[in-house]
């Protein structure tokens, strides 16, 4: 059976491709899921965005149990959300915190995350490559939930 992994976005992220280029790329999301699709044929990925805490919350939940784990770029609400902190704890998945540019190169309020501590691992400042680098450390993981 091919494993399954959630592609998770948060918000702006539908925007991808056309919100400040000069920093996340040129590359919409289709592309980054199309090219998710072809680099990993032998991974089933379900994908979703919102621009919602609690829709990204809900669909944490929902993944518990359905998915041997999460790429997860929370976006702004990395800077701000302790609720999705505790849901990444909650669902006890591995989960790679994904940023297609540096928050710590940024403005000051970027800096910290909320999300991080909860996470297995974090790749930041690698363009959407860092997607495919998340896949690939979720497929060799050995690290115990």
């Amino acid at each position: 059976m091919k494993p399954t992994i959630l592609i998770l976005n948060g918000p702006n992220l539908n925007l991808l491709g056309i919100r400040e280029p000069h920093i996340y790329g040129r590359k919409s999301l289709d592309d980054v899921y199309q090219s998710l699709r072809e680099r990993f044929p032998e991974v089933t990925f379900q994908t979703f965005q919102s621009n919602s805490e609690g829709a990204l919350i809900d669909r944490l939940h929902e993944a518990r149990g359905q998915v041997m784990g999460v790429v997860f770029n929370p976006g702004a609400y990395t800077h701000t959300s302790i609720a999705l902190y505790d849901a990444v704890k909650a669902v006890e998945l591995h989960v790679i915190e994904v940023h297609l540019s540096l928050p710590e190169a940024r403005e000051q309020y970027r800096h910290h995350s909320y999300v991080t501590p909860a996470c297995q691992g974090r790749i930041a400042g690698l363009g959407a490559i860092g997607y495919q680098l998340a896949v690939e450390a979720l497929l060799n993981s050995t690290k115990p939930m």
